[in-house]
């Protein structure tokens, strides 16, 4: 109970927060705000984050937090290679309609630089267990290539998804990141598939 009511307080925290960088920017955004939002106390806060900058570490928490939702959504009569597009499209339009553009490229840019945990690459993120389960059905249904890793192959979907990511950082968000990944993703991942599957397209 202990460990669901620390996770619980940190989600809180952390939701907060990007709620709050969202509506009022990063630099406009106070800890104290956080703190009211969240329902919770300073003391919580700085047991879990030295200080606001650390939040932006958190960003991947977020993104495990969306997946853990989403993956109680997945349509049941949907085959495994249209699952991992569907994810991505529902990741990335909540990306567009609540994480700042600046912030996610400040993300980027910091896991680029830093000498110290890289967050979004961490394997035992929900993200990275989730995508393995998906190929690994994927593979058991015949639905997906057999002579593929299961780890190749969720390297390859993570990759083109921070790719997308750092593309659309860099061209300003001039162009929507959930509509253009919806067209793109399904050919850069086609390959994946089983010859048998896509000889039914």
């Amino acid at each position: 109970m202990a460990k669901r009511n620390t996770r619980n307080t940190r989600s809180r925290i952390v939701s907060a927060a990007w709620e709050l960088f969202y509506e009022n920017g990063y630099d406009e955004t106070t800890v104290d705000e956080i703190v009211e939002r969240s329902g919770t106390s300073k003391g919580s806060f700085y047991h879990y984050f030295a200080g606001k900058d650390a939040l932006l570490s958190s960003l991947s928490t977020l993104f495990d937090e969306k997946y853990e939702e989403l993956n109680k959504q997945i349509p049941a009569d949907m085959n495994c290679f249209d699952q991992l597009i569907w994810l991505n499209h529902e990741l990335f339009f909540m990306i567009e309609n609540s994480v700042s553009l600046d912030l996610l490229a400040r993300l980027l840019s910091t896991q680029l630089v830093t000498t110290s945990e890289k967050h979004l690459m961490d394997q035992n993120r929900y993200y990275f267990r989730l995508l393995r389960r998906i190929c690994l059905d994927g593979q058991k249904k015949g639905e997906l290539r057999d002579d593929i890793s299961v780890n190749e192959m969720v390297r390859t979907y993570a990759l083109q998804e921070r790719a997308m990511m750092y593309d659309w950082c860099i061209c300003g968000g001039n162009y929507s990141l959930s509509q253009y990944s919806s067209t793109q993703l399904p050919l850069l991942l086609q390959y994946l598939r089983k010859e048998n599957e896509k000889s039914l397209l």
